[in-house]
């Protein structure tokens, strides 16, 4: 009995001392293979929403406030902190955060209903599964909008909803601009623009007018009556299809007024159509009188200079 009593308390001794061993050698492995961790890293990441959303262009949140402690990313990099993240994070890092305005993401597309369809798709609703069946999915248009909802199950702030004309539609005062729906785009519809601009090129299709009447009512035709009109140079027929340049852009919206197949939004009304036009009319006809004027004026002055020389004669 004396034996076995014995036998138990040396293997608890052994089984301890082997313990206290292993442990510091474990002690001082870590100290000596320590990856250090720096002090900002974990005030940074108190900064950030933890959304791991990719809009940063990094695989998430730490991998962000690494970038940002190693200089390779901006502190205003986190699109979905906003303003108010990236002055925290400023602070951090002891520099000044530059104020850019915010982005939002627009959908190219007003097509929907208005675009011709091959066939009745009743496969997986999912975009880029239909892309796949049956030649680039059901529509005619090959630049269109699917409407199957792909971008709106990726946006992880519920900031899109299906159009009533089945193209989906960004709510710009709870899109972050992570641009998650755009990676879920196959037709790559979905583009980043600054919160203040109001007017857009509703339509991405490249081909050529007649081709692209044909498979959408909606569809850009390339005409340049757009790019004539702006007087800041803003927009421009890239193409066969009309692109604003929002760095010139003014919001002035004469774009929209001239566009035959109301593929600039906000669509202008019929009178807003009617009034520019009579406005229009009435500014040729002042500069034809003016012209005029012009023109008999200086026939005037010519036949007074010519007159005195006849006198002389």
């Amino acid at each position: 009995m004396e034996l076995d009593v014995m036998n138990v308390v040396s293997a608890v001794l052994v089984l301890g001392i082997m313990g206290l061993a292993f442990g510091l050698i474990l002690a001082v492995a870590s100290k000596i293979f320590e990856v250090k961790t720096d002090p900002r890293f974990p005030e940074i990441m108190d900064c950030l929403p933890g959304a791991n959303c990719g809009g940063c262009g990094f695989a998430g949140c730490s991998s962000a406030a690494n970038a940002i402690i190693a200089g390779k990313a901006a502190v205003n990099c986190c699109p979905v902190g906003g303003a108010e993240a990236a002055a925290k994070i400023a602070v951090i890092m002891g520099v000044e955060a530059s104020a850019e305005e915010k982005h939002v993401a627009h959908v190219i597309c007003n097509g929907g209903t208005a675009a011709k369809k091959k066939y009745e798709y009743i496969g997986v609703q999912d975009c880029l599964g239909a892309t796949k069946v049956a030649g680039n999915g059901p529509l005619e248009c090959a630049y269109g909008c699917l409407g199957f909802g792909s971008c709106i199950k990726a946006c992880a702030f519920e900031a899109i909803s299906m159009g009533e004309n089945g193209v989906p539609v960004i709510d710009p005062n709870k899109c972050t601009d992570c641009m998650q729906c755009a990676a879920a785009c196959p037709r790559h519809l979905i583009v980043s623009v600054p919160v203040s601009k109001k007017v857009f090129v509703e339509c991405a299709n490249k081909q050529k007018g007649p081709a692209a009447m044909k498979v959408c009512d909606n569809a850009c035709i390339g005409c340049g009556l757009c790019a004539k009109e702006c007087k800041f140079d803003a927009i421009h027929v890239v193409d066969n299809v009309a692109v604003i340049d929002y760095d010139k852009c003014k919001n002035c919206k004469m774009c929209t007024k001239v566009c035959p197949k109301d593929a600039i939004s906000p669509i202008a009304t019929k009178e807003e159509k009617e009034k520019y036009k009579a406005m229009k009319k009435a500014q040729a006809e002042k500069k034809a009188a003016a012209a005029k004027a012009a023109a008999e004026a200086e026939a005037a002055k010519a036949a007074e200079s010519a007159a005195p020389a006849k006198e002389e004669n």
